[in-house]
Formats: C-alpha cells, sequence, structure tokens
C-alpha cells in the first residue's frame, strides 16, 4: 500500500497539482471576471431577478425579434452577478451581451478569459482535444483517488499524525505536513475526486449506454434526452403570435421554487404560435440543478415539470452539485476554497517528500528530473497565473484574440520557469522562483491602481469587495512567496535533527534530509 500510494500520486502529481490549483481558482471566478475587466463601474447597481428579466426580455423584444431561440440568465447572486441574454440568429450563429442594471444596455468590456477560463483549465487542459482532455483527467483523478485510499491505510496513527508538526527536521517535517494537508480536508479530497469522476461518467462507461441504446449519435442523443428529462419542442408553427406576459409564468416558478430561484429562462421560436418557454432552477442546493418548467409561449399555460426525478439522478446531480459548489454562500465558498488549497499543497509536499527521502538514500535516475519538475511546477505555475493577470492588464484592449493571448501569455511564462528551473541549481532555482513569484503577485495591486484606478484605496472604501479581494489575495501570496524564500535561505539542519523517527532495529541515515 505504501508503494502504490508513493508511484500512484508521483507518476500524475504535476497534472494533479495543475487540475487541484486551476479548480480551485475556480471558487471564485466571478470575482476575478469582475476584476479583469475594470472598463465596468466600480460599483454597480442591483436588481431583483424579476427585475433582471424583465430588462432582458424587453431588450431581446427590441434587437432580436426574429431569433429562432433567447436565453436569459438572470442575476442570481455570485454564480451570475449580472444580466446575461443570448439569442440564435438563423444562419448566423449566437450574439451575446451581458446588460448593465441600471439602463438595459450591454455593458462594454476588454475581451478576457477571465476566472471561467482558469477553472476550465483543469478539466480542458488546453491545446488538447477536449475528448482527450477528458481521459488524461479521468485517469489522474482514478490514480489520486488510489493515492488518497491508500493513504488511509498506509498512515495508520493518521489522526494522531495530524496534530504533530516538527519543524526544521527535513524529511520528518516534509511527512508531518503531507499529513497535516491531507487530513485536515480529507473528506473534502475524497468528495472532489470521485465526483470529478462521475462528472465525465459517460465519457468513460459510454459502453454502458451504447449497450442499452446503440452506439449511434441518434441512440446517445435519446439517452441524454430520458436521462436528463428534455422538454420536447415542437417545430415552428410558421404562425406569429405574441408571447404571453412574463409576470404570470415567473409567478408560477418563483411559486414552486421560491423568489429567486430561477436560473435560466430558454424561449424556443418567440413570436411562433409554437412558441415554448423553459424555466430552469437555479442551484440554491446541491439537488437543486435540472429542476424544470415548460410553458406554452403563446398562452402562458404550464405544460409540464420536471421536479421529481430518479434516485441514480438525484445522487449523481447531488455530486455534480457538490463537485462544483454554485450553491454555495460566502462562508462555504471559502471553506471549499481553503480546502482546495490544502488539496494542492498536500500534493505539492508528496511530490517535495519524494525528492527528500531519495536523495537521502542510493541515488535515484529520476530524481534531477522530478526536482526539476517540483520547482518549475509548484512554483512556477502559480507565478504563471500571476502573469495570466499582469497580462489582461497590459496587452492592448483592442488585440484581435485578446483572451486567447492572456492564457497563451500563462502557458509561455510556465515554460520559462520550467526551464529556468533545469538550468539552475536546484536550491537557488526554489529561491529565485519564490523571488520571482513575491514580486509578480506584490506588483499587481499596484499595476491595477495604475491602470484600472480601482486598486485598494478605491475598491475598500466602496465595500467592492470581488475587486479588493483578488488584490488582497494577491498580497496574501506575494507574503507567502517572501517567506518561503527567506525559509530557503536559512542553514539545512544537522543530519541528526532532520532524520525521521526510527522504530526500534532501524539504522539511521547520515545523509541530509532536507528539501534545502
Amino acid at each position: 500500500m505504501a508503494w502504490l500510494h508513493t508511484w500512484s500520486g508521483l507518476l500524475v502529481g504535476w497534472v494533479l497539482y495543475f487540475i487541484f490549483l486551476t479548480g480551485t481558482i475556480g471558487y471564485f471566478d466571478s470575482e476575478i471576471d469582475r476584476w479583469m475587466r475594470p472598463e465596468l463601474p466600480l460599483v454597480q447597481s442591483t436588481v431583483t431577478q424579476r427585475e433582471g428579466l424583465d430588462i432582458a426580455f424587453e431588450r431581446l423584444a427590441r434587437v432580436a425579434p426574429t431569433a429562432s431561440q433567447w436565453t436569459v440568465y438572470p442575476p442570481t447572486g455570485h454564480d451570475v452577478p449580472n444580466i446575461n441574454v443570448s439569442w440564435a440568429v438563423p444562419g448566423a450563429g449566437w450574439r451575446n451581451e451581458v446588460l448593465g442594471p441600471a439602463t438595459g444596455e450591454p455593458l462594454e468590456a476588454r475581451a478576457t478569459g477571465g476566472g471561467q477560463a482558469l477553472y476550465q483549465l483543469h478539466y480542458v487542459l488546453r491545446y488538447m482535444p477536449m475528448s482527450v482532455a477528458y481521459w488524461v483527467v479521468g485517469v489522474c483523478s482514478m490514480l489520486m483517488l488510489t493515492a488518497l485510499v491508500t493513504g488511509i491505510i498506509t498512515h495508520r496513527r493518521i489522526f494522531r499524525d495530524f496534530f504533530t508538526f516538527r519543524p526544521g527536521r527535513g524529511q520528518r517535517s516534509w511527512l508531518d505536513l503531507h499529513n497535516v494537508f491531507g487530513v485536515f480536508a480529507l473528506p473534502f479530497h475524497l468528495m472532489i475526486t470521485y465526483s470529478g469522476l462521475v462528472f465525465f461518467v459517460f465519457t468513460y462507461m459510454s459502453l454502458v449506454v451504447a449497450a442499452t441504446y446503440g452506439g449511434g449519435n441518434e441512440d446517445r442523443n435519446r439517452f441524454f434526452d430520458e436521462a436528463l428529462q428534455s422538454p420536447a419542442v415542437p417545430a415552428a408553427a410558421g404562425v406569429e403570435a405574441p408571447l404571453a406576459t412574463w409576470s404570470g409564468m415567473i409567478d408560477q416558478a418563483e411559486a414552486r421554487w421560491g423568489e429567486g430561484g430561477i436560473r435560466s429562462v430558454d424561449v424556443r421560436h418567440p413570436g411562433d404560435a409554437n412558441a415554448r418557454v423553459v424555466f430552469t432552477r437555479s442551484h440554491s442546493t446541491p439537488i437543486s440543478n435540472g429542476g424544470r418548467i415548460v410553458f406554452d409561449g403563446a398562452s402562458g399555460r404550464m405544460l409540464e415539470h420536471y421536479d421529481t426525478r430518479s434516485g441514480a439522478t438525484a445522487v449523481n446531480d447531488a455530486l455534480l452539485g457538490l463537485h462544483e459548489g454554485l450553491f454555495a454562500g460566502p462562508a462555504l465558498r471559502w471553506l471549499y476554497f481553503l480546502s482546495g488549497v490544502l488539496g494542492t499543497a498536500m500534493i505539492g509536499s508528496g511530490l517535495v517528500l519524494w525528492t527528500v527521502k531519495r536523495r537521502a538514500q542510493a541515488p535515484h535516475p529520476g530524481l534531477a528530473i522530478v526536482e526539476r519538475l517540483n520547482v518549475g511546477t509548484i512554483a512556477g505555475l502559480l507565478t504563471a497565473v500571476a502573469a495570466y493577470f499582469w497580462a489582461n492588464r497590459l496587452l492592448p484592449v483592442g488585440l484581435e484574440a485578446r483572451a486567447d493571448a492572456e492564457m497563451d501569455i500563462l502557458f509561455a511564462v510556465w515554460g520559462l520557469l520550467l526551464v529556468h528551473a533545469a538550468f539552475r541549481p536546484r536550491h537557488r532555482a526554489w529561491i529565485e522562483q519564490c523571488v520571482i513569484g513575491a514580486v509578480a503577485f506584490g506588483l499587481l495591486p499596484v499595476v491595477n491602481a495604475l491602470t484600472s484606478g480601482y486598486g485598494l484605496t478605491a475598491s475598500l472604501p466602496a465595500g467592492e469587495w470581488a475587486v479588493a479581494g483578488v488584490d488582497l489575495v494577491c498580497l496574501v501570496l506575494a507574503a507567502c512567496f517572501v517567506v518561503a524564500a527567506l525559509r530557503l535561505r536559512r542553514p539545512a539542519p544537522s543530519p541528526a535533527e532532520s532524520a525521521p523517527a526510527l522504530r526500534p532495529g532501524q539504522g539511521r541515515s547520515a545523509d541530509r534530509l532536507t528539501v534545502n
């Protein structure tokens, strides 16, 4: 079990670190979106969900009366802070707008991937076909789950060790840290890993679907229509008919789901006699996602509702809801974030622990490679995320494919830091990359203030925590990098101090057991 725990974590450890880091950032994707669009007013007006729907439908009736489909996301709090509308133009694709609550007009802001692009990295992995990325993430998740289960079995004194930390002891200290990071948020780590596998269960177990429904595209579509309870929508009748008033349909949706319980409204064939209006329920609880109500668009009469699902579907929805955490309020979302940070630190400390142990033993052929990858990934990837924020502020606003350029810069900086780690002495590489990270994050609030005028001196007094929070977290990360750099500059502990505790009958190595 110890062997399996070590190698299942090591072989894909850097990919797992990437997945955990970018996935953890995603719990504050809306705040990052707001920070990366400085053209928006610092303090925005707020509207109720009903008012947001009125603004959205008025806009769509004015700019897209002949569209074949409308989709509206009214403001629902953290997950969707603004009014989002989109419409399908026959033969020309989709158009999207974000509307200002005060005017109902589109908000103009720079093109950016924002927090959503960072969040999506943890399952699309960038620069590879999505189907391949799903399988890579699935294999890594299975190995992560294996590492978690074998780690529980291996550490027989796991809860006693949780209360034990011996600083300045090299390998022993790294093992203590690894145990603390792993045990403190262990339920979260198990949930997030297993539910991540459930997310793509239809990709990983597609043969189960094919065995019952068939292997063709139409067969798969029929399965998804049944499994996801997709409402049947008739073709357009070709007969004009005005849409019924929205207030009656909204009243019926709120009577079932409560005020503010609407996540989206999908209108098929607006202005046609066969128009259908589909309301989808918001993520108010882990299992509320997926509830739907279908109305006849011309009369406003409720046709059907989908609130009762099978036990298997409810379990699936609960796991997906727990994984995304869209239902979470501010306190629970911070708990999600901190648990993700601990998971990222657990993976990073495990990678470092492997090198510390092998350096004290007979030379391992992969030791140098692992050590360099550790520096460039654990320190370098986080600094590359800072480069993503720098790119958002410094790239020309009118640059073509600007959002893609931001992400390209993230990976280019990460690549440069991996090259730096490969050609610098290991110990110096750690110190230098920590210094680079401290500068990159420490100066970001300054760059934000100079380029947007929305620095901490403006955002804090205004109570705009979505903007101020990003700046403050950057300062915290800069401080962590400074502490790490200073710690790495200290003299290494003596061999006797750094050696791990031994059981009777074991020898004691005289080699240094320290990351330094």
